[in-house]
C-alpha cells in the first residue's frame, strides 16, 4: 500500500520549523494571500507546481522537500538507525577531535547565526515599515 505525501501538511511543517506565521507567509506571497488562504492551502493534499515553486522561493526550501517528505519514513529511518539508542556512549566518543577547536568552531557558527538573524530582522523591519506606510 503506497502512502500519499500530504504537500500542504509538509508546507505547514517547514513553515513552523522556520518559525514563520501564516500571516507572514501570506504577506511574502503577495496581495492575493491572507492567513485564511494559507490555512486552507496547508489542508490540501496536492498543490500545483507553480504555487509550490513560489512557496519554495519564499521559504528557501527546495520544491522536492514539499513533494517528497514523509514523516513516518523519517521516523522509521531514525528508529532503525539508532536501534533505540542502546549503543554504549563510547561508540560516539572520538578522542582525535580537539575540543577547543570544536568550541571555537561552534562559537564562530553562533556569531554567523546572530549576524544572519540581525540581517533578517532588519529586512523584516523594512517590510513592516513598507506595510505601515501603505
Amino acid at each position: 500500500m503506497e502512502q500519499k505525501i500530504h504537500q500542504g501538511r509538509n508546507i505547514k511543517r517547514f513553515r513552523e520549523m522556520l518559525n514563520i506565521k501564516q500571516e507572514a507567509l501570506a504577506y511574502d506571497l503577495g496581495e492575493d494571500w491572507n492567513q485564511k488562504k494559507i490555512s486552507m492551502l496547508e489542508q490540501k493534499d496536492v498543490i500545483e507546481d507553480k504555487l509550490l515553486k513560489q512557496i519554495s522561493a519564499v521559504l528557501k526550501i527546495p520544491v522536492e522537500a514539499f513533494q517528497n517528505f514523509d514523516e513516518e519514513q523519517a521516523i522509521n529511518i531514525i528508529s532503525n538507525t539508532f536501534d533505540n539508542c542502546q549503543q554504549p556512549a563510547s561508540v560516539f566518543y572520538n578522542s582525535t577531535i580537539n575540543q577547543i577547536d570544536q568550541f571555537i568552531k561552534l562559537h564562530e557558527e553562533k556569531i554567523e547565526l546572530y549576524e544572519r538573524m540581525l540581517k533578517e530582522k532588519d529586512e523584516m523591519m523594512v517590510r513592516l515599515e513598507k506595510l505601515i506606510n501603505k
